[in-house]
């Protein structure tokens, strides 16, 4: 199939097409009817066997990604997130955020040779998951699969990953805004990568919910009785290394910074010393729960959380056993999450403001 070919071919059958990129793996999905399924597993698997491209095009792709990014850095979070993860990381490719060092994408469109030989590498069966979701026969997928994707050739070779040490201490950068804005705040703490074996990845989320949910003490001193944020949130994205629990607010002024940054580490340093409340400790896993059964509701979503499931360890079972280390975290397994990973050695804080921006009026001693 030509690229207008492989379109033209999509459009004819009602589908619905796109693609992302995480940290750990790109998503290629498509959303069709159940009878089409013959001509998707055609049009799929010529993409992944045999695509092919032009320079020219290769360069106005490049190109357009390099619009994305600049479009992206027009919001303070990106460039936040970028320098939070550099400091963060040594060695590991999350040093870099998924659309990667800006040098590396304004370089790109003059990197077609290098495009085909990254695509020849990872583009191989054994470097690819295949799930179909939906009113389809398990027996008629699979011929389908043997059928089209059967003699796609072998040849993965997964890279070495480095293995990132320890940080060396807190880590802090401040980021000058050319224009007005609030001021942000952005803590990062390197977290354990995803795992079912503990309860450690569970906790986490529990902890994400503990502190930062519209319920939570924090949140509601920080936006609701103080007003000192109109946006605060927290936690930790699964990987399949150790990565970040990223703790973000949007603050009033600039003389809040440090305040706002006092409080979230005095709500930190109580889950550190004292037990959470079992009872509400047993709501918040039944809310994950209902929610992330709330998301099930139609092939895509199903599609999507099966794929990161398998993105993560390969098992579909993941998404099971993962719930089932929620029911196991207790008030203690909390504490002690909290005390293994909110170290101050542990930490990197970013702060972003406009150097020239004139504060709120100054906040009185009860913060209002």
């Amino acid at each position: 199939y030509s690229q207008d070919g492989y379109n033209d071919a999509l459009k004819r059958i009602g589908a619905d097409f796109n693609a992302f990129t995480s940290n750990d793996y790109t998503n290629y999905y498509m959303v069709a009817a159940s009878s089409e399924l013959d001509k998707i597993m055609d049009v799929e698997s010529d993409r992944f066997k045999n695509l092919k491209y032009s320079q020219e095009l290769f360069r106005t792709e490049a190109l357009a990604v390099l619009g994305e990014y600049n479009k992206n850095a027009s919001n303070p979070i990106s460039p936040m997130i970028d320098k939070l993860s550099d400091l963060a990381f040594s060695k590991h490719t999350y040093k870099h955020t998924t659309i990667g060092f800006l040098a590396d994408v304004k370089a790109m469109p003059e990197g077609y040779d290098y495009s085909r030989r990254f695509f020849n590498s990872f583009y191989r069966p054994e470097n690819v998951i295949l799930v179909v979701v939906g009113d389809v026969e398990p027996e008629k997928v699979s011929a389908l699969a043997r059928k089209y994707y059967g003699d796609w050739k072998a040849g993965y070779k997964a890279p070495e990953v480095p293995t990132e040490p320890p940080l060396d201490g807190p880590k802090e950068a401040r980021i000058d805004w050319p224009a007005p804005t609030r001021p942000y705040l952005m803590l990062g703490y390197r977290a354990p990568a995803f795992s079912t074996r503990t309860v450690d990845s569970a906790a986490l989320s529990l902890i994400s919910q503990l502190l930062f949910s519209e319920s939570a003490q924090l949140y509601q001193e920080l936006v609701v009785d103080k007003q000192w944020v109109d946006q605060v949130s927290g936690g930790s994205e699964d990987s399949r290394d150790p990565y970040l629990f990223l703790m973000y607010a949007r603050i009033k002024s600039d003389d809040l910074i440090v305040p706002v940054h006092k409080k979230i580490d005095e709500h930190v340093a109580r889950l550190q010393k004292e037990l959470v409340d079992a009872k509400r400790l047993e709501r918040i896993k039944s809310h994950l729960l209902y929610s992330f059964a709330a998301q099930l509701d139609n092939p895509e979503g199903v599609g999507f959380q099966v794929g990161s499931a398998l993105s993560l360890t390969g098992q579909v079972e993941t998404i099971n056993q993962s719930f089932e280390q929620y029911q196991k975290v207790t008030p203690e397994d909390i504490r002690r999450v909290a005390q293994q990973t909110f170290r101050a050695a542990n930490q990197v804080v970013v702060t972003l403001s406009h150097p020239v921006a004139k504060t709120d009026k100054p906040a009185t001693e009860n913060g209002k």
